[in-house]
C-alpha cells in the first residue's frame, strides 16, 4: 500500500499550536534496503545536516529536574523512499538547486570508519555513485521538487 504525504493547512497547524516551516528536512532512502540499513543510513545522513546547517538545530533540552539534553532538529525530518532511479534523479535535482545535501552510498556498508567512508565516496565520479540514501535541506517547495517521484516511507 502506498501512502501519500499530506500537510495540514497552515491555519489548522497554527490553531493547534504547531509551527509551519518554510523549509524542509528530508531523507530519501532506496526502497531495497534492509530495515537496519534504513535506520543506519538515516542517522548518518541527518548528522551531516545538523553539523553543517546550524539553523536546523534548536535549543538544548532540560527536564523538570534540571538534567540537560542535547539539542535536536527544530523541525520534523520527513523520510521518503524510492527506487534507484528515483534516488539518482533526486540527487541530480539537489545538485542543480545547490541545496545542502548528504549522501550515503552502498560502498559505505563495507567500510568501518569515517576516513574510509570519505575515501569510498571520493573514489567514484558523481554520476556513478551507487546511492542508497540522500538527505536534503532547503525551501519547502525546492525540496518537494527534488523528491518528485518518491513516496513517504511506510
Amino acid at each position: 500500500m502506498q501512502r501519500t504525504y499530506k500537510t495540514r493547512p497552515d491555519d489548522a497547524r497554527q490553531a493547534q499550536g504547531m509551527s509551519t516551516f518554510d523549509t524542509k528536512i528530508a531523507v530519501l532512502l532506496r526502497d531495497d534496503l534492509e530495515p537496519w540499513q534504513r535506520l543506519n543510513v538515516t542517522a548518518f545522513l541527518v548528522s551531516g545536516l545538523g553539523a553543517t546547517v546550524p539553523e536546523v538545530v534548536g535549543e538544548p533540552y532540560e527536564d523538570a529536574d534540571g538534567v540537560a539534553y542535547l539539542p535536536m532538529f527544530r523541525q520534523p525530518v520527513l523520510v521518503f523512499e524510492g527506487g534507484k532511479e528515483t534516488l539518482k534523479a533526486a540527487h541530480e535535482r539537489t545538485l542543480s538547486r545547490a541545496l545542502p545535501r548528504a549522501v550515503f552510498t552502498a560502498d559505505l556498508f563495507s567500510t568501518g570508519n569515517d576516513r574510509d567512508n570519505r575515501a569510498a565516496v571520493r573514489a567514484v565520479p558523481t554520476a556513478e555513485l551507487d546511492l542508497v540514501g540522500l538527505a536534503v535541506y532547503g525551501p519547502r517547495n525546492g525540496v518537494d521538487k527534488v523528491l518528485k517521484g518518491a513516496r513517504m516511507h511506510p
